[in-house]
């Protein structure tokens, strides 16, 4: 399983910024190895973030995101206290889902 995501949620009015680091090899297929042997493509296919159990984002991405991705979105309502939890699942099937509170 991966390492945990580190997420910031900060509330300024009534807009959170969430900011999420993700921890992923990002492989797309096409490097080879030392040996001369395809790397196996391995990335995150679904990301989908929920306030307070009520989905806020979903995004599909492919193989041309970057090695440990970060990603940013505003939420609207959001206030200190509340869970922002994301998810993500990659090609292979592995999942992994972190939550943060807004600060």
């Amino acid at each position: 399983m991966a390492d945990p995501m580190r997420i910031r949620a900060q509330a300024q009015g009534d807009k959170t910024t969430v900011r999420v680091l993700m921890q992923h090899e990002m492989e797309t297929g096409q490097r080879r190895d030392s040996a001369g042997k395809t790397i196996p493509a391995w990335y995150i296919q679904e990301v989908s973030a929920t306030l307070n159990g009520k989905k806020v984002l979903a995004a599909e991405w492919g193989p041309s995101i970057s090695k440990n991705p970060f990603m940013q979105f505003v939420v609207k309502g959001a206030k200190a206290g509340d869970k922002i939890a994301v998810t993500w699942k990659d090609n292979k099937g592995e999942t992994r889902t972190d939550e943060a509170t807004v600060t």
